[in-house]
């Protein structure tokens, strides 16, 4: 599946921009992401990602492909349902993985016009918004939609880097 989705800083008042489209909250929840590195390649490099990612309703693993276009965060992604987080971040490490960050935030989860809003408070950066839609239809359509709601919250500047990618920069500093 495609995942089409942009993300941009989200300022205090973001909680009632959202309320103030008319978007209907799903769901609050905590995510602990666990990032892995590949053996054969880079995944930096290439851009591509693998994750667990455990959560209240329990744990995904998914893999997240080199980004499709310049101006959002889209990309091929899988994911499967993992019964035991802990078991399978042992595989990965048999398998030559290598454990390389780890991202904790507390998500709202909101549902608009068939997209989904995502307002992260992620710890060690703060505040952002997501807008995503689940590439069921034209691509350059999904995009347009995603980039158009992303501004009628008032932001219009879209973040490429994955949260794994903006705490690393942070880290540099």
């Amino acid at each position: 599946m495609i995942e089409v989705e942009v993300k941009a800083r989200a300022p205090e008042d973001m909680a009632e921009r959202i309320a103030a489209l008319g978007a209907t909250l799903l769901a609050v929840e905590n995510h602990h992401d666990l990032y892995f590195n590949s053996p054969q390649r880079d995944f930096k490099a290439s851009d591509e990602a693998l994750r667990i990612r455990i959560k209240e309703e329990g744990a995904r693993l998914t893999y997240k492909g080199p980004k499709l276009d310049k101006t959002t965060k889209s990309r091929l992604e899988m994911t499967v349902k993992i019964d035991d987080p802990q078991q399978m971040e042992q595989i990965l490490l048999a398998l030559g993985f290598v454990l390389s960050a780890q991202v904790r935030k507390r998500r709202a989860k909101y549902s608009y016009e068939g997209v989904v809003l995502a307002l992260d408070e992620v710890e060690g950066l703060g505040s952002f918004v997501e807008v995503e839609a689940e590439g069921n239809g034209d691509y350059e359509e999904q995009k347009q939609k995603v980039l158009s709601i992303l501004g009628r919250l008032g932001q219009h500047e879209s973040i490429r880097s994955s949260y794994l990618e903006l705490l690393e920069a942070k880290d540099v500093r």
